[in-house]
């Protein structure tokens, strides 16, 4: 998400009903600042004037506020999660998530989901801070932490990274946290449109990587997103020309977010920003500046 993150912020607990849906989100960290990697554009003073960030999304001196944070769709078939986060014990060149010792499956479990629980595990890309608690170290080894789950991950993604020279971001994380639940046999290499049960499936929105993913939940006439790196940031909501500075199509990571904002934009579809900081949740309307998020509190 970012090269520096901020002080780490307790935060509350956040879970939406989907008809038969429950989406529950378990945060790993959330900070102030940071961002300036990801979205040089979104400087303070250019910032600062869009009082419709404040206060959940940026300080009113116009610090931008991230998160980091895992979401778990329990429907009446299925208990998935999507995206683990940075996970613990991991070595990372940035410091926040470097050797993490942090609750991560305690929380999971105070919300209701012991990891052996869990069926469904859903990547929707393959970068450092959406794949880590994949796996665990236990006695030297990584890994798989949720041994009864089958980890969906896009083939147009899988391959591209598998055959890539990591990054400076990515560095050590197919090693760490995806080669070793392949060779465990638990990961399925599915379509970027990949149905995953009645209530969930999985939309294209390439751009920030190649075969990247979104998350639809639809159930009782309700529909919810959960948008991946589509959109780093609430402002990116506003300006969905900013692209991210880790784009790998900067291009066409502007024109998936402007098609989302007009599938979603003024319709009661409740977008669920993978890093979007507390409340993380809202429904995006337009007015006379554009389009914004309206988290209804």
């Amino acid at each position: 998400m970012a090269d520096q993150q901020g002080p780490e912020h307790e935060v509350p607990a956040g879970r939406w009903q989907i008809g038969d849906v429950t989406i529950s989100r378990i945060v790993e960290l959330q900070a102030v600042g940071g961002l300036g990697f990801i979205l040089p554009m979104a400087t303070e003073e250019v910032v600062a004037p869009i009082e419709w960030m404040k206060p959940h999304f940026m300080t009113d001196d116009g610090e931008l506020i991230a998160s980091i944070h895992a979401l778990v769709i329990d429907t009446p078939s299925k208990t998935i999660v999507v995206d683990t986060c940075v996970g613990n014990d991991k070595t990372r060149g940035i410091p926040n998530w470097n050797d993490r010792q942090g609750p991560f499956l305690d929380d999971l479990a105070t919300a209701g989901y012991d990891r052996t629980s869990v069926d469904t595990v859903v990547c929707t890309h393959l970068h450092v801070d959406h794949v880590g608690w994949n796996t665990m170290l236990v006695d030297g080894e990584w890994v798989p932490t949720f041994p009864n789950a089958r980890y969906l991950m896009g083939r147009t993604e899988f391959e591209f990274w598998d055959a890539e020279e990591e990054d400076r971001l990515n560095a050590g994380v197919m090693d760490d946290s995806v080669r070793p639940v392949v060779e465990a046999g638990l990961v399925d290499l599915v379509a970027s449109d990949h149905v995953i049960c009645d209530e969930v499936r999985l939309v294209p929105t390439p751009g920030h990587t190649k075969g990247h993913v979104s998350v639809e939940i639809s159930s009782g006439g309700d529909r919810a997103v959960i948008t991946g790196d589509a959109f780093h940031h609430p402002v990116q909501i506003q300006n969905a020309d900013w692209a991210s500075a880790v784009d790998f199509d900067q291009g066409a990571s502007t024109a998936t977010r402007q098609s989302m904002l007009e599938a979603y934009g003024d319709t009661d579809v409740l977008v669920i920003g993978t890093h979007f900081a507390t409340p993380s949740a809202g429904r995006i309307r337009s007015g006379d500046d554009g389009h914004w998020l309206d988290v209804g509190v």
